[in-house]
């Protein structure tokens, strides 16, 4: 069967490589092409262009990359319709995928699609569930409870196949006995645009902490993509953590940390599936919390609280992402006191909450739906 897939973003490049690597385990002969980055690459696929070229967040990021991005969104549709796939495979990125789907559906009436990593429509914006409706057969979802936000607000068939994180449980998790010792985690975030609005701000709750208890050990692992802008910043704090680089120092860092301090983002799912007691803040600026504040429809904008129905990692936001508070927040944690008990015990339900029955892969089980799906065409 012929597959286009198209990935929008490094996250989903990394998705869709997994995929690929379980599509051909299902379908030797798979015929696989679209848009991808470099581990699908490594995998043996050729994307129509750079992934870069796509590859961009934030409002005004996105405004200034505008002609970029709508010549590809025509040329990606173009080449859909051209290849006359069997099913077309979004990764993440809807604001530039479903509108490749649209354009695309509307060439190919009867082109199945698939959307690998359902939208937030959850958080924000619930309206884009009916509209995905009307271009997307299937929704694969990476949170437990997004099956069940679909149904609600009349969105696409959606499942549940898994978060990819779960097929790394035993690199991420660490004994707790050995946490109570080990270092403190500091996570500015993954984007350069995070790093420069939290830096400053865990500066300062580093400088408090240390002041409180100056035995501490902090570190800070980087990603690739903000690792200079990371050590840029760290070069004048007063307290400087000590980095780490590379996945498996990472996870070695999760596997022993005592207690973190993060930008909200992906990063805390992955401390809290370590078992990893932690802080959470973030800010953006002004303009964008004045248009959060009318949009946002969750309590909150952790995924680990989102996922266990609970506040478990207490969060930080805007004008309380600040050093004292955080400093506090964090010092809390570092024994064994209510707090600490509270989250450790929280976070030791969230892997079953995640797990698959049956122990099939995320990838796996988006294969497995997938072709399931085309079945009835093939019959």
């Amino acid at each position: 069967m012929k597959y286009f897939i198209v990935a929008g973003e490094p996250s989903g490049d990394a998705l869709g490589a997994k995929l690929l690597a379980a599509l051909r385990l299902r379908d030797p002969r798979a015929d696989l092409c679209g848009v991808g980055g470099d581990a699908m690459a490594r995998q043996g696929f050729v994307s129509l262009f750079p992934l870069a070229d796509i590859s961009v967040m934030g409002i005004l990021p996105v405004i200034a990359h505008l002609p970029t991005l709508l010549r590809r969104i025509d040329e990606t549709a173009r080449a859909v319709v051209a290849a006359n796939p069997d099913v077309l495979v979004l990764i993440d990125s809807p604001d530039f995928t479903h509108r490749v789907a649209k354009k695309a559906r509307a060439a190919l009436p009867g082109l199945k699609v698939v959307d690998y990593v359902s939208p937030t429509v959850w958080a924000w914006r619930p309206g884009r569930a009916k509209k995905m409706k009307k271009i997307i057969d299937l929704v694969l979802a990476l949170l437990p409870f997004e099956p069940a936000a679909h149904e609600r607000l009349g969105g696409p068939r959606c499942i549940y196949v898994g978060h990819p994180l779960i097929e790394r449980l035993a690199e991420l998790r660490g004994d707790q006995a050995v946490r109570k010792n080990g270092p403190v985690l500091v996570l500015p975030g993954s984007r350069r645009s995070v790093v420069a609005r939290m830096a400053p701000v865990f500066r300062d709750a580093l400088v408090r902490l240390d002041e409180k208890r100056p035995d501490l050990d902090f570190v800070l692992p980087v990603a690739g993509p903000v690792a200079e802008t990371v050590r840029a910043e760290v070069e004048s704090w007063p307290v400087k953590p000590r980095i780490v680089t590379g996945e498996a120092e990472k996870f070695a860092a999760f596997r022993n940390a005592r207690a973190a301090l993060a930008a909200s983002g992906t990063v805390t799912l992955e401390l809290a599936l370590s078992g990893v007691p932690a802080v959470v803040a973030y800010k953006v600026p002004k303009f964008e919390e004045f248009i959060a504040r009318r949009m946002v429809q969750v309590p909150t904008i952790v995924l680990p609280n989102l996922i266990l129905g609970e506040n478990a990692y207490p969060e930080f936001l805007q004008e309380q992402a600040e050093g004292a508070i955080l400093a506090e927040a964090v010092a809390a944690l570092l024994d064994d006191g209510p707090d600490r008990r509270r989250q450790t015990e929280a976070l030791a339900r969230l892997a079953d909450k995640m797990l698959r029955p049956g122990g099939q892969t995320p990838s796996g089980a988006a294969a497995s739906a997938i072709t399931d799906l085309l079945l009835p065409i093939h019959a």
